[in-house]
């Protein structure tokens, strides 16, 4: 990933099985406070159905400041509002300047980014696991093949064949 994205990419995290941001990371990225980004949404709601925003619960909101060092210090009188992929692309519709305009284009990239390489991985992932399950079919086919070869040199060291003699004794 480019320079520029990896700061966004460090602020995508999931929740609920979504890729999200955090209203407070959005707000600064876009240069505007978060008071003003929640007022901003708040005044068109229905722009923002659940599936685009929504507040974290007490369990989700102190799972993620134990996992991100940063959120320990934020000390909030509410939990944060967050923002899937698709809130996001609606935020550029309310926040209309042009930095907003250039954040979610940037923000956009990312996530494009994060999508093609967990597809990718998956992918890889399906192969390496096939490679392992033909792995171990020639490994349990040839072990017993091996397995015979040691027991017929262990017959044949225990009890070697008997040899005729040829010539004068």
């Amino acid at each position: 990933m480019g320079k520029d994205l990896l700061p966004i990419q460090n602020m995508i995290y999931e929740i609920r099985k979504q890729k999200i941001m955090l209203d407070s990371d959005l707000a600064g990225l876009y240069g505007v406070e978060v008071k003003r980004l929640n007022e901003c949404v708040k005044r068109n709601l229905r722009r923002f159905p659940s599936e685009f925003m929504f507040r974290l619960t007490d369990e989700e909101w102190k799972y993620l400041r134990s996992q991100i060092a940063t959120l320990n210090n934020d000390i909030r009188k509410y939990k944060p509002f967050v923002f899937t992929e698709h809130g996001i692309l609606m935020l550029s519709s309310v926040l209309n300047s042009d930095k907003a305009i250039d954040v979610n284009i940037e923000i956009m990239k990312t996530f494009v980014l994060m999508r093609h390489y967990a597809l990718s991985q998956s992918t890889t992932n399906i192969q390496i696991a096939e490679l392992r399950k033909l792995l171990m079919l020639y490994i349990e086919k040839n072990d017993k093949r091996v397995n015979e070869i040691i027991i017929a040199l262990n017959n044949l060291i225990e009890h070697p064949p008997k040899t005729k003699t040829i010539g004068f004794r």
